[in-house]
C-alpha cells in the first residue's frame, strides 16, 4: 500500500475527538453542522499542524513527483487555472514573447495578463470532417520560433479539449534546440502515460512543466491540481513563489488529502482502471457507429490528421449534425433523465469517461443519448466548427495594456474593428473567442451571439448574449 501522508493525516483529524479554535467557523460542531461540514477540515491546524512544519505535504508532493518523473511538484485547490496562471509568471518577465497555442483556456490567457507577456499565437488544425481541433503541427511551432527568434518559452495545450494529443516529443525537441522550455496545460491528461495504449504524459514526451487536473480523469476533489515541473530550463526558485503568492492561504485539507490519495489510486491500480476505461469507450463507440447520422471521433481522426499523434481512446466525441437532432435540446433532455454531460451544444457532445466508470453507467449513458437522439430527429445540417477552435486572432495590443487600459461598452454593430477589452469564452471549453487585445472581427461576433442564442454558455464577458462589448477607448 503506498504510503499516505496528506489523507492519512485527514482520515486521522476526522476521527479524533477535540476543541479546535481556529477556522473555519463552524467547528464541525454536530449542533451546526451537517454531513457535509463534518468533512471540512483545513490543511493547516487539522492535515498539517498550523506551522507547516510536519513535513506531510512536502512529502505527499515529493511522491507525486516521483509518480510523474518530476523534480518539482506543487499540490492546488484551485484548479490548472492556478498552474496556468504560475506558470506564466514563471517563464518569462513584461514585455517578453512566448509562443502560445491559440487553444488556451482563459486562466492561461489571465497568466498573460498577469505576468506582461506578449504572446505569439500558433493555430491548431481543424479537422474538416467534424470541425474539431486536429492538433498543432510541428513545423508551425518551427515557424513560430523562426519568426520570432527571442522568444522566451513555448506554451501548449495537450491534451485537447476533445481527446487530441499533437507530437509532444517532437515539439519539445524542437522548443529545447532553441535553448527554450515547453509548458504543457494538461488539464485533461492526467490519466495519460499510466496505461500502455494511452498517449506518454507532457513530462514523459520531454515536456518542461506540465498542469493538470487531478479532478478530471482521476479522482481528486473538484478544484484539486497539480503542477510538475522538471529544473533543468525552470527557474524553481521563481516558480515556487509564484506558485506560492497566487495560492490561497487558507487551503482546503480535504481537496489536498484527495490529491495525495489519487496519485497513490494511479500509482496502484491506475493500468487496471484505465484499461477498463478504455475497454468501456470502446465498447461505446461501436454502439453510437450504429446510429443512422451519428459521428463518432475516435483513433481515425488521428489517422487523417497529420498533426495528431493520438487520440485519447478514452474520450467520446460525438458530432449530432448528420442527425439533424440539436444538440441543446437533446442534452436538456438527458439532464431531466439523469444523465449530465461533460460538453453539449447545438451540434458535438463529450461525455466524459473515467476511471470510476463501470458497464452500468456506460451502457445507461449510450441507451439515453441514443435514445434522446432519436427522439429529437430532425434534418441533417452542415458542421459549424466552434467559433474558439477557428477564431483567427487579430493582436493590437498586450492582453496586459488591452485589460489596463481605459475602456468603454459599446453596442456589438460599434464594436467591430474596435479593440477588445474583455474575454468571451464559449463554455466548456473555456477557450476564449474574444480576448482582451484582440481586434474584434464581425464573423466572429456573429458566431458568438449564434451560439448563445442557440443555448450555449458564454462566460467571462459582461453581456453573456453579446449585444454589448467592452472595448478599448480610443
Amino acid at each position: 500500500m503506498s504510503e499516505l501522508p496528506l489523507y492519512d493525516a485527514y482520515t486521522k483529524f476526522l476521527n479524533t475527538p477535540g476543541t479546535p479554535f481556529t477556522v473555519p467557523g463552524h467547528k464541525r460542531n454536530p449542533l451546526l453542522s451537517d454531513a457535509l461540514l463534518a468533512l471540512d477540515l483545513p490543511l493547516y491546524g487539522a492535515v498539517e499542524n498550523l506551522s507547516g512544519t510536519s513535513g506531510r505535504l512536502r512529502r505527499a508532493e515529493r511522491l507525486a513527483g516521483e509518480l510523474w518523473g518530476a523534480d518539482w511538484a506543487g499540490f492546488s485547490v484551485q484548479g490548472s487555472s492556478h498552474g496556468n496562471m504560475a506558470i506564466a509568471m514563471t517563464i518569462g518577465k513584461p514585455g517578453d514573447k512566448v509562443i502560445v497555442a491559440r487553444t488556451l483556456h482563459k486562466s492561461l490567457f489571465f497568466g498573460l495578463v498577469l505576468s506582461g507577456l506578449v504572446p505569439v499565437w500558433v493555430k491548431p488544425d481543424i479537422d474538416a470532417e467534424t470541425g474539431l481541433t486536429a492538433g498543432i503541427p510541428v513545423e508551425r511551432i518551427a515557424q513560430a520560433l523562426r519568426e520570432h527568434p527571442d522568444a522566451k518559452a513555448v506554451m501548449l495545450v495537450e491534451p485537447s479539449y476533445v481527446g487530441g494529443v499533437s507530437d509532444v516529443a517532437a515539439i519539445a525537441k524542437l522548443v529545447h534546440a532553441h535553448g527554450i522550455p515547453l509548458t504543457v496545460d494538461a488539464a485533461w491528461g492526467a490519466h495519460l502515460g499510466f496505461h500502455p495504449d494511452l498517449p506518454p504524459h507532457a513530462l514523459q514526451a520531454g515536456a518542461d512543466v506540465l498542469v493538470t487536473s487531478v479532478h478530471k480523469h482521476i479522482t481528486g476533489f473538484t478544484q484539486s491540481s497539480l503542477v510538475l515541473a522538471q529544473s533543468e530550463r525552470i527557474d524553481l526558485e521563481r516558480l515556487e513563489p509564484a506558485f506560492e503568492g497566487l495560492h490561497t492561504t487558507s487551503p482546503s485539507g480535504g481537496i489536498m488529502a484527495s490529491i495525495d490519495r489519487a496519485r497513490a489510486l494511479l500509482d496502484e491500480r491506475g493500468e487496471e482502471l484505465l484499461g477498463n476505461a478504455i475497454r468501456l469507450a470502446a465498447e461505446a463507440r461501436v454502439r453510437f457507429h450504429e446510429v443512422p447520422g451519428l459521428g463518432v471521433v475516435g483513433e481515425e481522426i488521428a489517422d487523417r490528421s497529420p498533426a495528431l499523434l493520438m487520440h485519447d481512446p478514452t474520450k467520446i466525441v460525438l458530432t449530432l449534425v448528420g442527425t439533424g437532432a440539436d444538440g441543446q435540446a437533446v442534452s436538456t433532455v438527458l439532464e431531466e433523465r439523469g444523465v449530465t454531460l461533460e460538453f453539449a451544444d447545438r451540434d458535438t457532445f463529450c461525455p466524459v469517461i473515467t476511471l470510476a466508470d463501470t458497464d452500468e453507467t456506460v451502457n445507461r449513458m449510450v441507451d439515453e443519448i441514443i435514445r434522446a437522439i432519436e427522439e429529437h430527429r430532425g434534418t441533417p445540417r452542415p458542421i459549424v466548427p466552434l467559433t474558439a477552435w477557428t477564431v483567427d486572432p487579430d493582436t493590437a495590443m498586450s492582453p496586459r495594456d488591452a485589460f489596463f487600459a481605459d475602456h468603454e461598452r459599446v453596442s456589438a454593430a460599434d464594436a467591430v474593428g474596435r479593440i477588445a477589452a474583455e474575454t468571451a469564452a464559449p463554455y466548456p471549453p473555456g477557450i476564449p473567442a474574444l480576448a482582451p487585445g484582440e481586434r474584434i472581427h464581425g464573423d466572429v461576433l456573429a458566431a458568438l451571439q449564434a451560439e448563445a442564442a442557440s443555448g450555449t454558455r458564454i462566460a467571462y464577458c459582461g453581456d453573456s448574449q453579446l449585444q454589448t462589448v467592452l472595448v478599448v477607448k480610443e
